[in-house]
C-alpha cells in the first residue's frame, strides 16, 4: 500500500503528539507507532517536567543547574532556550487537558525536587507523571479531525535519494528524506509512506542493555534508520543509568524508583543500612545521576553484592502513600512495605543523552527530516541529563520544529518515483528463532562491557563480539521475510555499533562516559 500525507510523525510519545497537535491545522497528519498509541517511554516517566514557575525560583538557577549536570560540554544557547521556554510549553500542556499536582489552595502547582536542581521545580502528577501527560496529549490528538494514528506499524527505513538509485554516502550533500518504509506487523506488508516533512519521535535504545527501565519496544529504531541513511548522529557514548530501578530480576523492563523519593528525604544505603554517598559526593543521595550510579556500581562490586537499599522510611508513612501511590503499590506486590521496609535497587540503563543531530528547529541533516525527544541530540544534555529535563526537552523541540515545517511543508511536493519495498526471493528462515539468543547475547555484551565502568579492555572485547553478531544477522536478514524482531535486532546491533564507535573516540572522562584507563586524564 502507498500513502501521502503532509506530515508524517513516527512515534506517539510526548515529543510525537505535541507535534501533531501543533501542525494538524496544516495538513494531514498520519501518527505510527510500532505498539499501542499509548505504549513508550513517556508513559514510564514518574518524576516530572522541569520548568521555572514561580519568582522563588530563577532561569539563572535552571540553566546554572543543567550545564554542571552536563559537565561542561552542553550547548549554552540551547539550554537558555529550552529553560525560558518552559513555561510557556507547560501552560500548552495544561490546555491540552494534562493534570499537574497542586497545592492545597490549588493556586500554584505541587514542586519536588530532584537530584542536581538546587530548587523545587519538578511539576508532576503524583509518581506518575509520564503516563498523565501521555493520556491528556492522546486524547487531544484522538479527537484531532486531521490526525491519524495507525498503530502496530513499525517504521523499517527512511526513504531517500538511496532508494532512487543514486549513491548516498555520509559525505553526499543534500540528503533528502521522501518519507518511510513501514511493516504493518499484523499483515507482515510493507507499506511506503511519502510525506513533505517526517518527524521522528521514536524514543531511546534502552534494550542494548540486559537490564533497563525502558519499555521493551525501546530498540533506538530512530537511530538507527538514521545511522543507515547516512545523517549525522553525535554523544552516544553517553548512556544514562538510572541509580534506582527495583531490584526483581524475573521482571523486564526493571521498575523505575523516582529520583523524586531521594528529593523527599529517600536515603541510599548499603546491605548494612549505612549510608555511603559521604564518600562520593557531597551532595549525598542528591548528587547528579552520573555520580551515584557509578557510586552504587562500586559498592555492589566491593561487597560483591547484586543489590543495595533505598530508604525511604523516614518520608512518613502519609507522605509515602499519598505522593508515591504507583511505586508503593509496586513494591507491595512483591512483598516489600516501603513504610517498614527498605527498598531494595540497583542501576538499570535508563536514557540516551546523544542521538540524532539536530538544529535549534529540530530539523537533522537530512533535509525534512526532524527529530525530538530522546531520539534526538540537541546539545541541551552534554555528558549527562539533568533529572526531569527530558520531558521538557521533548515539548520545546516539538514546538520548534512544528513551527519550522509549519513553513517548509509549504514548498514540498512528494517524490512519486519512489519505489515500493522489494521482497522477492525472500523466505520465513527457521532460524528466525536464533534472534532472541542473539539479542540476549548482544544485551549482555553491552552490560558487562560497555556499562557505568569501561575500559579499552572492555570495548575492544564489545566491539570483536558485536563484528561476529553483525555479520550473522545481516546475512539473516539478506534471505529473509523481513519482521519485526530481525528488524529490532538489526537496529539494536547498529546502536550497539555506534555507542562503542563513540566512546572509544572519547579519550576524556565526562559525563555518563568512565572509562578505568582514563581516570588519571579526569579533571
Amino acid at each position: 500500500m502507498r500513502y501521502e500525507v503532509d506530515f508524517l510523525v513516527v512515534g506517539s510519545g510526548i515529543a510525537g503528539l505535541s507535534f501533531a497537535l501543533k501542525v494538524a491545522p496544516y495538513g494531514k497528519v498520519c501518527i505510527l507507532t510500532k505498539g499501542d498509541a499509548a505504549e513508550g517511554s513517556t508513559r514510564y516517566a514518574q518524576g516530572g517536567i522541569a520548568a521555572v514557575m514561580y519568582d522563588s525560583d530563577s532561569f539563572d538557577k535552571h540553566i546554572h543547574d543543567t550545564l554542571v549536570a552536563g559537565d561542561g560540554i552542553c550547548d549554552r544557547e540551547v539550554v537558555e532556550m529550552t529553560i525560558r521556554e518552559a513555561p510557556d510549553r507547560i501552560r500548552e500542556l495544561v490546555q491540552y487537558g494534562v493534570n499537574f499536582d497542586r497545592d492545597r489552595g490549588g493556586d500554584k502547582f505541587d514542586l519536588h525536587r530532584e537530584g542536581g536542581h538546587s530548587e523545587f521545580r519538578i511539576l508532576h502528577h503524583k509518581d506518575n507523571t509520564g503516563e498523565e501527560i501521555e493520556r491528556g496529549l492522546l486524547e487531544a490528538a484522538r479527537q484531532h479531525p486531521n490526525i491519524e494514528i495507525k498503530e502496530r506499524q513499525f517504521a523499517i527505513d527512511i526513504i531517500t535519494q538511496h532508494h532512487l538509485g543514486q549513491r548516498v554516502t555520509k559525505h553526499t550533500p543534500g540528503i533528502e528524506c521522501y518519507g518511510v518504509y513501514a511493516l504493518d506487523c499484523d499483515t507482515n506488508r510493507i507499506d511506503t509512506y511519502l510525506a513533505k516533512v517526517t518527524l521522528l519521535a521514536t524514543g531511546g535504545m534502552g534494550n542494548v542493555y540486559s537490564t533497563t527501565t525502558t519499555p521493551v519496544i525501546s530498540t533506538g529504531d530512530g537511530v538507527a534508520m538514521v545511522h543507515r541513511a547516512r545523517g549525522v548522529l553525535s554523544d552516544l557514548e553517553f548512556m544514562q543509568f538510572h541509580p534506582t530501578s527495583l531490584y526483581n530480576p524475573a521482571e523486564k523492563p526493571a521498575f523505575l524508583i523516582t529520583e523524586a523519593m531521594r528529593g523527599a528525604g529517600a536515603v541510599l544505603k548499603d546491605r548494612d543500612g549505612k549510608e555511603f554517598m559521604q564518600k562520593y559526593d557531597s551532595r549525598l543521595s542528591l548528587a547528579p545521576r552520573d555520580i551515584v550510579a557509578r557510586a552504587i556500581d562500586n559498592e555492589m562490586k566491593l561487597s560483591g553484592k547484586d543489590y543495595l537499599y533505598l530508604d525511604a522510611r523516614g518520608i512518613g508513612r502519609k507522605q509515602l502513600i499519598e505522593g508515591f501511590p504507583t511505586i508503593y503499590a509496586k513494591c507491595l506486590s512483591i512483598g516489600i512495605d516501603i513504610t517498614r521496609d527498605m527498598i531494595p535497587i540497583r542501576p538499570a540503563a535508563h536514557y540516551q543523552c546523544g542521538g540524532i543531530k539536530v538544529d535549534r528547529n529540530g530539523e537533522s541533516s537530512i533535509k525534512h527530516l526532524y527529530a525530538a525527544g530522546e531520539c534526538s541530540c540537541t546539545g541541551l544534555h552534554g555528558g549527562n541529563r539533568l533529572a526531569s529535563n527530558s520531558l521538557l526537552e521533548a515539548v520545546v523541540y516539538a514546538h520548534n520544529a512544528a513551527m519550522d515545517a509549519i513553513d517548509t511543508v509549504k514548498g514540498v511536493g512528494f517524490k512519486a518515483e519512489v519505489p515500493d519495498w522489494n521482497a522477492e526471493g525472500m523466505v520465513l528462515n527457521e532460524e528466525m528463532v536464533l534472534i532472541t539468543q542473539t539479542k540476549r547475547e548482544l544485551q549482555e555484551i553491552m552490560w558487562n562491557y560497555v556499562g557505568i565502568v569501561r575500559s579499552d579492555l572492555r570495548l575492544q572485547r564489545a566491539f570483536d563480539r558485536l563484528n561476529l553478531i553483525f555479520r550473522e544477522t545481516e546475512d539473516l536478514y539478506n534471505r529473509s521475510v523481513l519482521t519485526e524482531p530481525l528488524s529490532e535486532l538489526r537496529n539494536l546491533i547498529a546502536c550497539s555499533y555506534l555507542i562503542i564507535k563513540m566512546a572509544r573516540a572519547r579519550r576524556k572522562n565526562v559525563g555518563l562516559h568512565y572509562s578505568l584507563d582514563l581516570i588519571e586524564k579526569k579533571v
